[in-house]
């Protein structure tokens, strides 16, 4: 039978190595946080790599792997020994020319309890992804662990209220958000708290909207490998939200840590009874959403 308790964790690091020392780091990572008391633990976006979308370049697709090898190989190992959910956001090569940002869920037995590849591919100054990843084509899922049930979304997912609503209609009792977003280190000073207040501010919006708990795993620390470049520093600030928007845990913006907080889905259900949004939606009038644009 499922408990109505569970600790998750986000896990904040620099990943700024090779692929192979990042995944050493990442499962000694991870069986810290088991450690801790963790039960569902996520990784950063693209947790392999340096953030390499900051140009366009072919040699960066070698940073693939096909689906079911050396990631999932470690992380299940790992997920089986330990009892634990992991999540693994890692750079998928599904095919020569289709390439996705995705992540495993994989559950406490080393099974696979899902897959989800990045919605959302955004295409901004250093964040040229459009160039790598192939939109995601499985959608929004809720993904039934051992532990819970649990949804995926990526990085640029975050901006869209659509991407956390029909995960969490689908079941999703925690919205993990692995991530690697940050400052253009000359817009810091004049945009940096705005930018990074929206950020935290969208999110913890999903959860009130929803009524789900919220957590985002970010990377840390300046990435610069573009010759006449700043490079991005990122943020960090990972974060668990309760279904209130509330801050159960915060990472500061430059340090490696772990978060963790617990899921009590008595509290989901209390708060979801109370805030009825998901009741009283007009799902009548809301045919317009699937437009780009109403004129």
């Amino acid at each position: 039978m499922m408990k109505n308790t569970y600790k998750i964790a986000v896990i904040q690091l620099n990943l700024n190595n090779t692929p192979e020392n990042n995944l050493k780091k990442c499962l000694q990572w991870v069986r810290d946080a088991a450690g801790k008391g963790a039960e569902v633990i996520s990784l950063p976006e693209l947790y392999s790599s340096h953030y390499f979308c900051q140009s366009e370049d072919t040699d960066n697709f070698a940073y693939a792997e096909p689906l079911y090898s050396i990631s999932f190989t470690a992380f299940s190992e790992l997920a089986k020994e330990l009892g634990v959910v992991i999540v693994v956001p890692f750079f998928e090569k599904r095919m020569a020319g289709i390439y996705h940002n995705s992540a495993y869920i994989i559950d406490t037995d080393g099974t696979e309890a899902g897959l989800y590849r990045k919605m959302h591919i955004p295409d901004d100054p250093h964040f040229y992804e459009k160039f790598y990843f192939t939109p995601g084509d499985l959608g929004f899922k809720s993904n039934q662990t051992n532990k819970g049930k649990v949804g995926v979304l990526i990085c640029w997912d975050q901006w869209y209220p659509e991407a956390a609503r029909l995960t969490a209609l689908k079941g999703a009792e925690v919205l993990f958000y692995p991530t690697a977003i940050g400052w253009h280190p000359k817009e810091k000073a004049q945009y940096g708290e705005n930018q990074y207040g929206a950020w935290m501010n969208v999110m913890k919006g999903h959860a009130v909207a929803n009524g789900v708990y919220v957590a985002a795993a970010n990377r840390i620390g300046l990435e610069k490998y573009i010759p006449d470049t700043d490079g991005l520093e990122f943020w960090g600030a990972s974060f668990i939200a309760g279904p209130q928007g509330e801050i159960l845990a915060q990472a500061s913006h430059d340090k490696e840590e772990i978060l963790i907080a617990e899921v009590n889905l008595d509290l989901q259900e209390n708060v979801r009874q109370n805030w009825p949004f998901f009741r009283d939606r007009r799902i009548d009038a809301f045919g317009d959403i699937t437009k780009r644009a109403i004129d």
